[in-house]
Protein backbone atom coordinates (compact mmCIF):
# COMPACT_ATOMS: atom_id res chain seq x y z
CA UNK A 1 0.00 0.00 0.00
CA UNK A 2 0.96 3.64 -0.87
CA UNK A 3 1.77 4.71 2.55
CA UNK A 4 1.63 8.47 1.69
CA UNK A 5 -2.48 8.04 0.57
CA UNK A 6 -3.00 6.45 4.05
CA UNK A 7 -4.37 8.87 7.10
CA UNK A 8 -1.65 9.25 9.39
CA UNK A 9 -2.75 9.61 13.09
CA UNK A 10 -0.23 10.02 16.19
CA UNK A 11 -0.92 8.10 19.71
CA UNK A 12 1.00 9.85 22.49
CA UNK A 13 1.48 7.65 25.57
CA UNK A 14 2.67 11.10 28.07
CA UNK A 15 3.37 8.41 30.56
CA UNK A 16 7.22 6.91 30.40
CA UNK A 17 6.08 3.30 31.09
CA UNK A 18 6.36 1.51 27.80
CA UNK A 19 3.76 -1.36 29.07
CA UNK A 20 1.20 1.72 28.90
CA UNK A 21 2.26 2.39 25.54
CA UNK A 22 1.24 -1.30 24.06
CA UNK A 23 -1.74 -1.63 26.21
CA UNK A 24 -3.39 1.13 24.35
CA UNK A 25 -1.66 -0.24 21.08
CA UNK A 26 -2.91 -3.91 21.84
CA UNK A 27 -6.76 -2.31 22.10
CA UNK A 28 -6.39 0.13 19.59
CA UNK A 29 -4.85 -1.33 16.95
CA UNK A 30 -7.48 -4.01 15.88
CA UNK A 31 -10.02 -0.84 15.46
CA UNK A 32 -7.36 0.76 13.27
CA UNK A 33 -9.81 1.07 9.64
CA UNK A 34 -7.70 0.35 6.37
CA UNK A 35 -6.28 3.47 4.89
CA UNK A 36 -5.58 4.25 8.18
CA UNK A 37 -1.69 4.32 10.20
CA UNK A 38 -1.74 4.95 14.11
CA UNK A 39 1.52 5.89 15.15
CA UNK A 40 2.37 5.16 18.82
CA UNK A 41 5.18 7.10 20.93
CA UNK A 42 5.89 6.98 24.52
CA UNK A 43 7.07 9.93 26.09
CA UNK A 44 11.10 11.04 26.45
CA UNK A 45 10.59 11.93 29.95
CA UNK A 46 8.47 12.88 32.99
CA UNK A 47 6.88 10.06 34.98
CA UNK A 48 5.80 6.41 34.84
CA UNK A 49 2.76 7.22 35.90
CA UNK A 50 1.02 10.42 35.91
CA UNK A 51 -0.40 10.52 38.89
CA UNK A 52 -0.16 14.51 40.59
CA UNK A 53 -0.56 17.80 39.74
CA UNK A 54 3.18 17.68 38.91
CA UNK A 55 3.55 14.80 37.20
CA UNK A 56 0.98 16.12 34.57
CA UNK A 57 2.44 19.56 34.03
CA UNK A 58 5.47 17.64 33.21
CA UNK A 59 3.99 15.24 30.69
CA UNK A 60 2.29 18.50 29.11
CA UNK A 61 5.87 19.07 27.95
CA UNK A 62 6.57 15.40 26.71
CA UNK A 63 3.40 15.53 24.68
CA UNK A 64 4.76 18.55 22.98
CA UNK A 65 8.29 16.97 22.58
CA UNK A 66 6.66 13.84 20.97
CA UNK A 67 4.65 16.17 19.08
CA UNK A 68 7.77 17.93 17.25
CA UNK A 69 9.35 14.44 16.31
CA UNK A 70 6.30 13.13 14.68
CA UNK A 71 4.51 15.78 13.46
CA UNK A 72 4.66 14.60 9.83
CA UNK A 73 5.50 17.05 6.99
CA UNK A 74 3.52 19.32 4.30
CA UNK A 75 2.97 16.36 2.02
CA UNK A 76 1.80 14.07 4.50
CA UNK A 77 0.73 16.08 7.95
CA UNK A 78 -1.03 14.17 10.36
CA UNK A 79 -4.52 13.73 10.53
CA UNK A 80 -4.90 13.81 13.95
CA UNK A 81 -4.25 13.33 17.39
CA UNK A 82 -4.49 11.11 20.62
CA UNK A 83 -3.23 12.46 23.70
CA UNK A 84 -3.56 8.32 25.61
CA UNK A 85 -4.11 10.03 29.13
CA UNK A 86 -6.89 10.32 30.94
CA UNK A 87 -6.19 13.57 32.47
CA UNK A 88 -5.44 15.29 28.07
CA UNK A 89 -2.67 16.69 29.10
CA UNK A 90 -1.47 19.18 26.72
CA UNK A 91 -4.56 19.47 24.93
CA UNK A 92 -5.20 22.98 24.05
CA UNK A 93 -1.20 23.32 23.04
CA UNK A 94 -1.57 20.57 20.95
CA UNK A 95 -4.71 22.12 19.65
CA UNK A 96 -3.00 25.26 18.77
CA UNK A 97 -0.22 24.32 16.99
CA UNK A 98 -0.71 20.62 15.31
CA UNK A 99 -3.02 22.08 12.83
CA UNK A 100 -5.04 18.82 13.15
CA UNK A 101 -7.90 17.72 15.10
CA UNK A 102 -6.60 16.51 18.81
CA UNK A 103 -8.55 15.00 21.82
CA UNK A 104 -7.80 13.30 24.94
CA UNK A 105 -9.28 10.28 26.51
CA UNK A 106 -10.82 12.12 29.07
CA UNK A 107 -12.35 14.63 26.66
CA UNK A 108 -13.49 11.74 24.28
CA UNK A 109 -14.82 10.07 27.14
CA UNK A 110 -16.91 12.96 28.04
CA UNK A 111 -18.38 13.41 25.42
CA UNK A 112 -19.97 9.94 24.67
CA UNK A 113 -21.34 9.91 28.02
CA UNK A 114 -22.71 12.88 28.44
CA UNK A 115 -24.53 11.54 25.35
CA UNK A 116 -26.08 9.37 27.69
CA UNK A 117 -26.71 11.70 30.50
CA UNK A 118 -25.09 12.04 33.91
CA UNK A 119 -22.19 10.18 34.09
CA UNK A 120 -19.15 8.73 36.74
CA UNK A 121 -16.00 8.33 36.60
CA UNK A 122 -14.32 5.14 37.76
CA UNK A 123 -10.15 5.62 38.30
CA UNK A 124 -6.94 4.42 39.70
CA UNK A 125 -5.50 7.03 42.36
CA UNK A 126 -6.71 9.72 44.67
CA UNK A 127 -5.54 13.15 43.39
CA UNK A 128 -6.89 12.23 40.16
CA UNK A 129 -10.19 13.75 41.50
CA UNK A 130 -9.60 17.58 41.91
CA UNK A 131 -8.18 17.32 38.51
CA UNK A 132 -11.07 15.66 36.90
CA UNK A 133 -13.79 17.73 38.39
CA UNK A 134 -11.42 21.02 37.28
CA UNK A 135 -10.62 19.79 33.83
CA UNK A 136 -14.59 18.66 33.43
CA UNK A 137 -15.78 22.20 34.08
CA UNK A 138 -13.21 23.79 31.84
CA UNK A 139 -14.24 21.49 28.57
CA UNK A 140 -18.16 22.46 29.45
CA UNK A 141 -18.97 18.52 31.51
CA UNK A 142 -18.92 20.08 35.16
CA UNK A 143 -22.92 19.71 36.03
CA UNK A 144 -22.99 16.14 34.16
CA UNK A 145 -19.95 14.83 35.82
CA UNK A 146 -22.15 13.61 39.20
CA UNK A 147 -19.41 11.36 40.96
CA UNK A 148 -15.74 10.33 40.72
CA UNK A 149 -14.91 7.25 42.24
CA UNK A 150 -11.25 6.91 42.74
CA UNK A 151 -9.63 3.57 43.53
CA UNK A 152 -6.66 3.00 45.65
CA UNK A 153 -4.69 1.49 43.09
CA UNK A 154 -3.30 3.30 40.54
CA UNK A 155 -3.58 2.96 36.77
CA UNK A 156 -0.03 1.03 36.67
CA UNK A 157 -0.71 -0.90 40.16
CA UNK A 158 -3.92 -2.05 38.22
CA UNK A 159 -2.61 -2.79 34.83
CA UNK A 160 -0.28 -4.73 36.69
CA UNK A 161 -2.42 -7.12 38.40
CA UNK A 162 -5.49 -8.43 35.86
CA UNK A 163 -6.84 -10.26 38.50
CA UNK A 164 -6.61 -7.65 41.63
CA UNK A 165 -8.08 -5.23 38.81
CA UNK A 166 -11.38 -6.94 38.08
CA UNK A 167 -12.47 -7.15 41.33
CA UNK A 168 -11.01 -3.55 42.62
CA UNK A 169 -13.14 -2.34 39.51
CA UNK A 170 -16.12 -4.52 39.84
CA UNK A 171 -16.74 -3.29 43.11
CA UNK A 172 -15.90 0.53 42.41
CA UNK A 173 -18.09 0.21 39.43
CA UNK A 174 -20.90 -0.44 41.55
CA UNK A 175 -20.30 2.37 44.16
CA UNK A 176 -20.66 4.66 40.96
CA UNK A 177 -23.71 3.38 40.15
CA UNK A 178 -25.29 4.76 43.04
CA UNK A 179 -25.35 8.09 42.05
CA UNK A 180 -27.99 8.67 39.54
CA UNK A 181 -26.08 8.40 36.18
CA UNK A 182 -26.67 6.88 33.06
CA UNK A 183 -23.31 5.74 32.24
CA UNK A 184 -19.82 5.03 34.37
CA UNK A 185 -16.48 6.05 32.57
CA UNK A 186 -13.48 3.24 33.25
CA UNK A 187 -10.95 6.32 32.69
CA UNK A 188 -7.16 5.91 32.30
CA UNK A 189 -4.55 4.42 29.53
CA UNK A 190 -3.60 1.31 31.97
CA UNK A 191 -7.50 0.68 32.13
CA UNK A 192 -7.65 0.04 28.63
CA UNK A 193 -9.80 -2.91 27.79
CA UNK A 194 -11.10 -3.28 31.22
CA UNK A 195 -14.78 -2.07 30.59
CA UNK A 196 -15.47 -5.14 28.01
CA UNK A 197 -14.10 -7.20 30.79
CA UNK A 198 -16.46 -5.41 33.42
CA UNK A 199 -19.81 -4.99 31.82
CA UNK A 200 -20.74 -8.42 32.89
CA UNK A 201 -20.66 -6.83 36.30
CA UNK A 202 -22.42 -3.35 35.85
CA UNK A 203 -25.74 -2.76 34.64
CA UNK A 204 -24.80 0.11 33.31
CA UNK A 205 -23.05 1.29 30.08
CA UNK A 206 -19.46 1.02 30.39
CA UNK A 207 -16.86 3.48 28.56
CA UNK A 208 -13.80 2.82 27.86
CA UNK A 209 -11.46 5.79 27.70
CA UNK A 210 -9.09 4.54 25.21
CA UNK A 211 -11.89 3.22 23.16
CA UNK A 212 -13.93 6.80 23.07
CA UNK A 213 -10.52 8.96 22.60
CA UNK A 214 -9.93 6.67 18.91
CA UNK A 215 -13.45 6.73 18.06
CA UNK A 216 -13.71 10.40 18.71
CA UNK A 217 -10.63 11.34 16.78
CA UNK A 218 -11.78 9.49 14.20
CA UNK A 219 -14.75 11.54 13.80
CA UNK A 220 -13.25 15.01 13.82
CA UNK A 221 -12.73 16.90 10.75
CA UNK A 222 -9.95 18.53 10.07
CA UNK A 223 -9.84 22.62 10.50
CA UNK A 224 -12.17 24.12 7.90
CA UNK A 225 -9.18 26.64 6.64
CA UNK A 226 -6.28 25.52 8.00
CA UNK A 227 -3.11 27.33 8.79
CA UNK A 228 -0.47 27.59 6.24
CA UNK A 229 2.11 26.45 8.65
CA UNK A 230 2.23 25.14 12.11
CA UNK A 231 3.98 25.59 15.11
CA UNK A 232 3.93 28.31 18.26
CA UNK A 233 3.90 31.67 18.33
CA UNK A 234 7.43 32.79 20.14
CA UNK A 235 10.65 31.80 20.29
CA UNK A 236 12.23 29.35 22.71
CA UNK A 237 15.28 28.92 24.92
CA UNK A 238 16.85 26.18 26.64
CA UNK A 239 14.75 23.61 25.71
CA UNK A 240 15.11 20.90 22.50
CA UNK A 241 16.46 21.97 19.17
CA UNK A 242 13.09 19.97 17.72
CA UNK A 243 10.99 23.02 19.33
CA UNK A 244 13.29 25.85 17.72
CA UNK A 245 12.85 23.93 14.41
CA UNK A 246 9.29 25.02 13.90
CA UNK A 247 8.71 28.58 12.16
CA UNK A 248 7.36 30.60 14.62
CA UNK A 249 3.78 32.00 13.50
CA UNK A 250 3.77 36.12 12.82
Amino acid sequence: MDTTSQRRYLLINPNTNPMTTQRLQEVLQPQVPPGVQLVVQTAQFGAPYIACEASHAVAAHACLDVWTTHRGTPEQPLDGVLIGCFGDPGLFALREVSGCPVTGLAEASFIQAAALGPFAIVTGGERWKPMLQRLAKGLGYGEQLRHIETVAPTGAALQADPEMAIQCLSQACQNAAQHGVASIILGGAGLAGYARLLQAHCDLPLIDSAQAGWEVLLQQQAPAAPTSHDGFYVQWQCIPDAFGDISTRS
